[in-house]
This record gives structure tokens, sequence and C-alpha cells, in this order.
């Protein structure tokens, strides 16, 4: 099985996983998940992208399920938002484990920029054994409530984080197909007509997404290089459940994540600029190191933090193409100058790569 040998996993729980019919926290289903996390979890970071905030503020405000005008559903995830992130902050702590919320909104996930500033964050929560907990920012952005139940934003999060796996658990176990024993499609290479046409455009009471949206989730993570599950989330201990049961439909990548990331970064724009280092740089960096401010000896162009540049060697040879993490005012100012100055000459400090090796591609 692919979990085994992953490293990054996110897990997508849908409302009916998260929140029973009576709108209360399923603490029972989600201690088992806790269970199976760390039975699986050695070596591994795990991001957890949950629904579930409307519905918990429903529950709270005694709400009874009807539609709701987005203003008000925006106000009642507002509250729920509170009471999901603690009963999560609660399950993990009784197994020591530690979590961290982040709230997105579709800006964060589409602009590279911001999306850069993204993955930094859940990398630093990784680095601090974290488990990142995500929502979309339901109380401020229109487009969350309909952005489809948090299937795609689970699968831009897959994307940003260059995860292994997506597993969205449902209440159901996968795709079916349309025969009349209602087969689960166990494996799924292209997304065409044939596919779609199985589509049921069925909603629950809490969830505002369907089997499309989650078709939509599988074509992100398709040309992402990341593998998604679809796998029924009812029962306890879902992980353990889907590898014993092989109850799933998989949507295998089109590409690998290193050719995914080759083209996000070089197949986007031209560079708005270049950056010349010196040999001892242009060596690190054909190591597979960063890009530091010491090794740098020229800039030209105009950029601003999270674009494209182009990175020369000594005899203007292209040696990388890559995004930015400071802009052109800021690098002439910090360039040759060892990382722990940079902060004395910037009068702060965010990173001390110019360009982080996961935002680089050699040439």
């Amino acid at each position: 099985m692919l979990i085994e040998n992953s490293k990054k996993i996110v897990l997508k729980l849908g409302s009916s996983t998260v929140v029973d019919g009576n709108g209360a926290f399923k603490k029972r289903w989600l201690t088992s998940l806790i269970k199976d996390i760390k039975k699986f979890g050695k070596n591994k970071n795990f991001v957890i992208v949950s629904s579930g905030a409307i519905a918990l503020g429903q529950k709270y405000l005694k709400i009874k399920k009807k539609k709701i005008k987005l203003e008000m559903s925006q106000a009642i995830a507002a509250v729920g938002q509170i009471h999901l992130a603690g009963e999560f902050q609660k399950l993990f702590d009784k197994y020591k484990i530690k979590t961290g919320q982040i709230l997105i909104s579709p800006d964060d996930t589409e602009q590279r920029r911001r999306a850069i500033n993204v993955r930094r964050t859940f990398d630093n929560l990784f680095k601090l054994n974290a488990i990142p907990i995500v929502n979309e920012n339901d109380s401020t952005a229109t487009a969350e409530i309909k952005y489809g139940d948090n299937d795609r934003l689970a699968a831009r999060v897959a994307q940003i984080i260059g995860a292994d796996i997506l597993i969205i658990f449902s209440d159901v176990d996968g795709l079916y197909d349309k025969s009349k024993s209602k087969k689960i499609v166990k494996n799924i290479k292209l997304i065409d007509n044939k596919i779609t046409s199985l589509i049921e455009k069925t909603k629950n009471s809490y969830g505002s997404g369907g089997i499309v949206t989650k078709l939509d989730a599988a074509k992100i993570c398709m040309n992402s290089g990341c593998h998604m599950f679809i796998a029924n989330g009812k029962k306890d201990n879902p992980i353990s459940n889907m590898i014993k049961n092989e109850k799933f439909t998989h949507f295998s990548p089109k590409v690998s994540s290193l050719d995914a990331k080759k083209k996000w970064i070089i197949g986007s724009l031209n560079s708005n600029g270049t950056i010349k280092i010196d040999d001892g740089a242009s060596k690190a960096l054909r190591n597979g190191k960063s890009l530091l401010a010491a090794g740098i000896t020229k800039i030209d162009g105009f950029f601003k933090k999270g674009e494209n540049v182009l990175v020369l060697d000594q005899n203007n040879n292209q040696l990388a193409r890559g995004l930015s993490s400071f802009s052109s005012d800021e690098i002439n100012k910090i360039k040759g100058k060892q990382s722990k100055e940079i902060e004395r000459i910037l009068g702060y400090f965010s990173k001390s790569e110019i360009i982080h090796k996961d935002d680089m591609v050699l040439l």
C-alpha cells in the first residue's frame, strides 16, 4: 500500500465524518483516526483538512437545519470554527500530539507568492512535530462555503506541500460504476466522459460538496504528482479499515511530483529578473542546496518576493530557475552577505534562503 512508503499525507474529513446527524462532534471516530495516525505516522507528516465548522456552529447556536443565507452561514462558521479547533486539540492532546490551525482562502492557494508563504507555515509546523488542522476561512470569503466541502482545498493543500497522498474520507466507499451490483471503480488513470457519467449529484444535509467536487480535486492531484483516494470514513479506524478491506477509488497521478514542480516553476512565465552567483554557490546548487545571499554577485531586473527569476553562473550560463523569497531591492542590499547579517541590514529577518531548494529547478 502506498501509505507505508509516503512521507506527506493529507486527510480530508467531510462534514458527515466529523459531525453526526444531530450536529454533535464524533469524538469516538476522531479518536480512532488519531490511533491510526500514530500507527502509520512514523517518519510521516500528516495534514488534516476538516469540514464541520458550520454544523458545529448550528449545534452550539441551536439553529435547526434549513437553508441559511450566505452571510448568516459565515457568522455560524465563525462560531463553529472555535469549537472545531478546540475539539481537535483536546483529543490530540490526549495522545501527546501537537496541532496547529491554518485557515486558508482561495487567494492563499491560487496566488503563487501567498502559496509559498502557506507552504512555509506547513513546513515549520512539521518541524515542530505538529499536525496542521486546515479549514477554509468560511467566515470571510464568500466563495468558500460554495468551494466544494473542502475537497478542492484539500487538493490544493496537497499540491502546495508536495504531498504523496490525499485521502478523502466520505460517506461512500468510492466511485461506483453503473452496474446493478454497484461495483467500486478501483483505479482511475484518466477522468474522461466515461468517468464523469458515473456522477450522482447528491449532497448530505451538512456538506456542500459531492462526487463532482471530488473529481475536481482528483484532477488537481493527478496533475500534481499526488495519489488521491476516495474512501469510507464512517467506520472507526478509517485508514486501517481502508487498507484491510481494500475498498476505495484510487486516482493515479499523470506525472511525478518532481515533473509537476518543474512544470509549475518553469512553464509559468518569463523570468522577472536574473541573479548572478559565484562558483561556490553554483556548486552548492548543483549539489541540491538552497541559494544564500553570500553567493550572489549581481542582480538584474526588478522583481517582487515570490516571483520567477533566472539564476546565472559567472559565465552567464543559465543554471536554474526559481521563486525568490526576497525582492530585487532587498537582495541588492544583502547580496554577498552572510545570512546572520540579513536582519541587521534589512531591519527584520524572515528566512535565510534567497531561493529555497524546493522552489528551484536546475536547468
